[in-house]
């Protein structure tokens, strides 16, 4: 995602702004106006409104595919407040590669995929009054969308000094998102009528087709006793701590190796450990609330078949 001159890099945008009102179509005309030889590439603008968490995970699952550019990314509740907007590069073989947003923790996976942040910027207002990038519109406390991190990308991907947009800050002081939203840890002695080892981890998101994916790593499947083709019980953790009921899984690698109505267990097109069903939900097989809800994974006593 370098922003190199003599290439044609492009700005890939995420935001939860959806696409009833103007938000998305102002911002990629802030984009046109300000770098009009980019291309703008649109992630997502449905990520739910304020889900930071959702926001951080979209784009983390999204960068491996991406070409060179600069990521604008912005899931913002604290807009108009004192939260910092940054701009965060992490060297790669093509050079700089920048993502822009709020700091607010959901650069950061998406970053540390990449490498080590080797550069951040604070974003100020006086990037607006930078040549190209002033605006003919008046600016506002609440679209920073438009006003800020769409002319600091514009900039960027440019190729344009980043010092122009503002001082540098320390890296070690961006905001990552809290523990207790992330991964559940992996739990070896988990309780369970067969005294097998099992996993505990969160769902980190469920997409349109149902398919529950984990915040978990294949690793840790094999960590709790699992392999391919293996069968697993599967229950859904409450919020007082109780177990819901327990689902008979198994590992696949295809929806079609499943039967009718039969929960999966498989390594998606992310790499991540999912929950699948064919042809049908996981997420309305096993009643799951949403993101966040806590599964426990255990190996299915007896042999696989």
């Amino acid at each position: 995602m370098s922003g190199r001159r003599g290439s044609n890099p492009a700005i890939y945008f995420l935001s939860d702004y959806g696409i009833a009102d103007e938000f998305v179509g102002v911002v990629h005309a802030v984009l046109h106006r300000l770098a009009p030889t980019s291309t703008v590439i649109d992630l997502s603008h449905l990520v739910a409104p304020f889900d930071v968490q959702a926001g951080a995970d979209l784009l983390e699952r999204s960068l491996p595919h991406l070409g060179p550019g600069v990521v604008l990314a912005v899931v913002d509740p604290g807009v108009g407040t004192a939260r910092r907007a940054v701009a965060v590069a992490v060297e790669s073989v093509d050079g700089p590669q920048w993502l822009v947003g709020p700091d607010n923790g959901i650069l950061l996976p998406a970053a540390d995929a990449l490498g080590p942040v080797t550069r951040a910027v604070g974003l100020e207002a006086r990037a607006l009054a930078i040549g190209r990038t002033a605006s003919p519109g008046p600016a506002g406390a609440t679209f920073d969308g438009r006003d800020l991190f769409a002319p600091a990308a514009a900039h960027l991907v440019l190729g344009e000094d980043p010092s122009r947009l503002g001082p540098d800050l320390d890296p070690t002081t961006l905001v990552r998102i809290q523990p207790g939203s992330g991964p559940v840890a992996s739990r070896p002695d988990l309780s369970n009528p067969s005294g097998l080892s099992g996993l505990s981890a969160e769902v980190g998101w469920i997409d349109r087709f149902g398919n529950a994916q984990l915040r978990s790593t294949p690793a840790a499947l094999s960590d709790a006793g699992l392999a391919p083709g293996d069968r697993a019980v599967v229950s859904v953790r409450s919020d007082d701590g109780s177990g819901g009921p327990p689902t008979a899984a198994r590992w696949v690698g295809a929806f079609a190796e499943l039967g009718p109505g039969e929960l999966g267990l498989m390594v998606d097109a992310n790499g991540r450990p999912a929950l699948v069903v064919d042809r049908s939900s996981a997420a309305r097989l096993l009643a799951l609330a949403g993101p966040g809800t806590v599964i426990e994974i255990t190996p299915a006593p007896g042999p696989a078949d």
